[in-house]
């Protein structure tokens, strides 16, 4: 089989099939991808992302593991495509949004990553919670909360 235009070689990896989903929903947006595709910006894709998170959560529902993967790629996919589309638009760079979300969990899970420690998942969230409260105000809560 010929490889799409896309792929300079077959994925085998998490990170090469990362790559090469990214790499579709940009190769879809070149004149020679799709028009329709094309025709989506950012905002009309976040609407279809909204759609397909619903149907990701019916496949939970139902607990069907190949319902939950389809709905999953159908739901991951689109985050590309609007990063795609986005990226295009000046609104971000994917790279940045990976970036600070990973720089987000390791800081909301200080109670993973930091010298605090919790023991059971309400602890946890009470963290968390704390953790997020700092951010959005830009002071530290009292030590020990």
């Amino acid at each position: 089989m010929t490889l799409p235009p896309h792929l300079s070689r077959q994925p085998e990896s998490e990170r090469d099939w990362f790559e090469a989903l990214i790499r579709l929903a940009r190769y879809l947006r070149t004149p020679e991808g799709c028009p329709w595709d094309r025709n989506q910006s950012a905002r009309d894709f976040a609407r279809y992302l909204h759609e397909e998170s619903a149907e990701l959560q019916e496949a939970f529902a139902v607990a069907d593991p190949a319902s939950i993967e389809e709905e999953f790629g159908d739901a991951f996919f689109n985050m590309m495509a609007t990063a795609a589309a986005a990226e295009e638009q000046g609104l971000f760079r994917l790279e940045n949004a990976l970036k600070r979300i990973h720089e987000k969990m390791i800081r909301r899970h200080a109670h993973v990553f930091g010298p605090e420690k919790a023991s059971t998942p309400e602890e946890a969230v009470q963290m968390w919670n704390k953790v997020k409260a700092e951010e959005r105000t830009g002071v530290p809560g009292p030590a020990g909360d």
